[in-house]
């Protein structure tokens, strides 16, 4: 994923979040903030997914690194 993509999908995850706070705010339905709050967990995964193929890609090169990519993935994954 390039940058500015990557920013511009956490910008608008960012807009999301706002809308969350909104919508708390204004007391709207439980089930919509909780539709809303997946969305936003979803669009969170998807550009962590990216961001870690491209690393994986780019950057991950020996052993050390494979240790410290599974580290950084079983913390995350609990």
């Amino acid at each position: 994923m390039r940058k500015e993509a990557a920013l511009k999908r956490l910008k608008r995850i960012e807009g999301q979040v706002r809308g969350l706070t909104k919508m708390v705010e204004e007391d709207r339905y439980c089930m919509d903030v909780q539709m809303q709050i997946a969305a936003v967990q979803q669009a969170l995964r998807a550009v962590s997914q990216e961001l870690m193929h491209k690393h994986l890609e780019h950057c991950v090169h020996g052993p050390d690194q494979y240790k410290e990519m599974l580290d950084l993935i079983y913390k995350y994954s609990r």
